[in-house]
């Protein structure tokens, strides 16, 4: 009989804990458009599916950055901190799944004392005890459920943490790269109005100028030459933030001036629909609300009794070897049920409080969508029109140059004053400036368009 109703009692138990109050988890639904607004009349470099295959900086084709980019994960603060945090919510996922096991504990002790009429007694005490909260109601369930949704979502800030790092660092690297290619361009300016200025002095040397020339071209060289001091600046700085970035401190890093790559790769956006799976930063606002929903269940389960199973054996005698016998057996077994008969309200506030943080919850997680499809829109746009502006600075700074050249040499005839020249070796400056901006804010764009579609990324990585 004792078997039969512990056997009963364990199916009681078991067919108890299938019911879980609360709502069970639903992701938010979110229609999106059937293509990006932005993507017609563009055309990418890179195949559909160069995301998947690899790191995404490969498509840059530089081995100076792919040396970098890979140093992120190793030494960048900002990723180890995020990393720490997942294994930290990952621990809290490891406590409440021990909550569906019992707790053992075991004591053992030696006491001594007498009274005025007896002489000293010592006794001993050894025993064990169990207990265990039934899950009736499924609190330790949706408490489960909520910590591996907080988990799951630690896990898509590390990678939103990693992307975002990977993603400055390509936009420093070529903000920098950039930089190195303006102070060519300055290094030949300067060069280029040295020249002009010996013109001029020889000009006027055989009275041929005037010293208004020679004055002029004083004053544009040295504006140029201030620039070329200037730009080292910038350059000083970025180079600092990648030593930061890369986990170095910007007094032992260096990077060697090189070319800057002309061509600018860039990839297909897809569906709006699959961006919903590629950013992290979307997985993770989602996981918030599956988390958020999952502590509405834990705040309703508050309503119900506990159902608690609780045992006890314990030998308590003198002396040590005769311990363990049946004389000095005292043990103990049977359920407890508790709960709350007036809290003034408290469990029902708790319960409106979940819900609230459930919706806002999903309003920020539709929101992130909405902020995710507009910076894919942005690059997009972004991206098309540099491309158009490029040809046009291209032919731009071909013209420039010739125009320079032609008016230099009127000037050398006498035909034109040098404030012809100046004016032909401005518009040269500011057009091959302005091209290079172009290029530079291209290759940004391309970083930042790899970003918004997620970098490769997919929710299915979570665990």
């Amino acid at each position: 009989m004792t078997h039969l109703r512990c056997l009963s009692l364990a199916l009681v138990t078991v067919l108890a804990a299938a019911c879980a109050v609360g709502p069970n988890y639903k992701r938010p639904g979110f229609e999106t458009a059937a293509a990006y607004k932005e993507e017609a009349g563009w055309k990418p470099t890179e195949p559909s599916d160069i995301l998947n295959h690899g790191p995404w900086w490969k498509i840059f084709g530089d081995e100076t950055l792919d040396e970098l980019e890979e140093k992120i994960d190793i030494s960048n603060q900002n990723v180890k901190a995020a990393a720490a945090a997942v294994d930290q919510a990952r621990a809290l996922v490891s406590q409440a799944r021990a909550g569906f096991f019992p707790t053992i504990g075991a004591s053992v002790g030696r006491t001594r004392g007498a009274t005025y009429a007896a002489p000293p007694l010592t006794t001993d005490n050894a025993g064990a005890t169990v207990t265990w909260n039934l899950d009736i109601w499924g609190q330790t369930r949706r408490t489960l459920e909520s910590d591996v949704a907080s988990a799951q979502s630690s896990a898509a800030a590390l990678a939103l943490t990693r992307l975002t790092a990977q993603s400055v660092l390509a936009t420093d690297y070529f903000e920098l790269r950039a930089q190195d290619q303006l102070q060519r361009l300055l290094d030949d300016t300067v060069v280029a109005q040295e020249k002009s200025l010996k013109i001029t002095e020889s000009r006027y040397h055989y009275g041929v100028a005037a010293k208004a020339d020679v004055v002029s071209a004083q004053a544009q060289l040295l504006s140029s030459q201030a620039q070329q001091v200037n730009a080292q600046i910038q350059r000083g700085i970025l180079e600092h933030a990648i030593a930061v970035l890369i986990g170095q401190q910007p007094a032992a890093f260096s990077l060697k001036p090189t070319p800057m790559r002309t061509e600018v790769p860039t990839v297909p956006p897809g569906l709006p629909s699959t961006l919903l799976e590629r950013r992290p930063d979307v997985a993770q606002a989602e996981r918030k609300v599956a988390a958020a929903s999952a502590q509405i269940g834990v705040a309703v389960s508050a309503y119900f009794p506990s159902l608690t199973l609780a045992g006890s054996d314990e030998y308590t005698g003198s002396p040590l070897g005769k311990l363990f016998t049946v004389p000095n057996r005292i043990w103990s077994v049977g359920p407890s049920l508790a709960g709350t008969l007036f809290d003034a309200g408290l469990r029902h506030a708790e319960v409106e409080q979940a819900r609230a943080a459930y919706e806002a919850s999903v309003d920020s997680y539709r929101q992130t969508v909405l902020s995710g499809l507009q910076q894919v829109e942005d690059q997009l746009v972004t991206l098309r029109v540099l491309e158009k502006q490029a040809v046009i600075e291209e032919e731009a700074v071909k013209a420039s140059r010739e125009a320079e050249v032609l008016t230099l040499n009127q000037y050398k005839a006498g035909t034109v004053p040098y404030s012809s020249v100046i004016t032909a070796q401005t518009t040269t400056l500011s057009s091959e400036q302005t091209a290079l901006t172009v290029l530079s804010d291209r290759l940004q764009a391309s970083v930042a368009l790899i970003e918004a579609l997620g970098g490769g990324w997919n929710s299915s990585q979570l665990r």
